[in-house]
């Protein structure tokens, strides 16, 4: 029997604890990303002058979308061209990335291959990833930009006018090298990890099985990197299709146009900025970001649906297939005593 005292105390809960540690996580989520989300998503259905009867806030429902996708007017013209010009940088720069960081992964990580200072290297190709996007920008500009007194120009009597052209893809070569150069480190230390991860007995029987290097890297290693491959195709994707700072910093505004590096980053940032605040293109700038918010999620589903386990999927049918079939037969036949 419990005493009256027992009785009287109280059970103590800890969970409120835990809900107060994480709110401040929720708490700059929903002010910094989430109303500003369903802000863009509200500013994408109002107009703002662009559209025809209609004044600053009024609702126009999709006639922004409409007016960016289909029609005559130059915010459609300048979507599609910086449409256009993000995929072909972030391809660009994301099938050269891939490959270096894998091939230096793999070099990295074979145990066979005897090579003083690895770690040295390891840290000096990851570095250009925590510089800042300014800082390279600024490098960059010393090193090949328009002025005659860059480096390339100093070098090549002033005949360096990759920057300047008329033709945009020097310009997009230049923003794709500084993407892999930025990048590359980042994308090999995940592929390391994913290699370290494998099981090493996998790689001890194709040696002794007498497989050759390319063998076990065809064979074991890269279907067996398929997640950490997945992750690094979506994480490039996002951040390529959200491209603006190299570009913007890079260039001015009428180098950007002159060489089309414009991405549809920058356009949503000059349709938001451009002029006075009675001119400025809310509705379109926002149209603009939700179209680049569904491309993004559509991309990354079909991402996810080319490269989703097949097997697995077909054992997880399998089993709800028998645990159905084991309820009808016990509903159906009874239990025998």
């Amino acid at each position: 029997m419990a005493t009256s005292a027992q009785s009287r105390i109280k059970s103590v809960s800890y969970a409120k604890y835990g809900y107060i540690f994480v709110a401040p996580f929720f708490i700059v989520y929903f002010i910094f990303m989430l109303y500003p989300l369903l802000t863009t998503f509200s500013l994408s259905v109002h107009g703002n002058g662009t559209v025809a009867g209609a004044s600053n806030g009024d609702f126009v429902g999709l006639a922004n979308f409409q007016e960016i996708l289909f029609g005559t007017t130059k915010n459609h013209t300048d979507f599609i061209r910086d449409f256009k010009s993000t995929i072909i940088i972030w391809v660009g720069n994301f099938i050269p990335q891939l490959a270096l960081s894998l091939l230096l992964a793999v070099w990295f990580t074979d145990m066979r291959i005897k090579m003083p200072g690895k770690g040295f290297f390891k840290v000096v190709m990851y570095m250009p990833n925590i510089i800042t996007a300014a800082s390279v920008a600024g490098l960059f500009m010393t090193l090949v930009g328009a002025s005659k007194y860059s480096v390339a120009n100093v070098l090549f009597d002033n005949s360096i006018k990759w920057l300047q052209t008329g033709s945009d893809m020097p310009a997009k070569c230049v923003v794709m090298f500084i993407q892999v150069w930025m990048w590359f480190g980042n994308t090999m230390i995940m592929l390391m990890s994913g290699i370290q991860g494998i099981n090493e007995s996998l790689f001890e029987a194709a040696e002794i099985d007498g497989a050759s290097s390319s063998q076990t890297f065809w064979r074991i290693t890269l279907p067996l990197l398929k997640t950490i491959m997945v992750y690094t195709l979506l994480t490039s994707m996002i951040g390529g299709l959200q491209m603006f700072d190299i570009p913007y910093m890079l260039t001015d505004n009428s180098t950007r146009q002159l060489t089309n590096l414009e991405t549809v980053a920058i356009f949503i940032y000059n349709k938001f900025h451009a002029g006075t605040e009675a001119s400025r293109l809310y509705g379109i700038s926002a149209a603009a970001s939700v179209l680049l918010f569904i491309v993004t999620a559509i991309l990354g589903a079909l991402v996810f649906y080319v490269q989703r386990d097949k097997d697995a999927i077909e054992k997880n049918r399998k089993r709800k297939q028998m645990i159905k079939d084991a309820k009808r037969k016990a509903k159906g036949g009874g239990f025998s005593i």
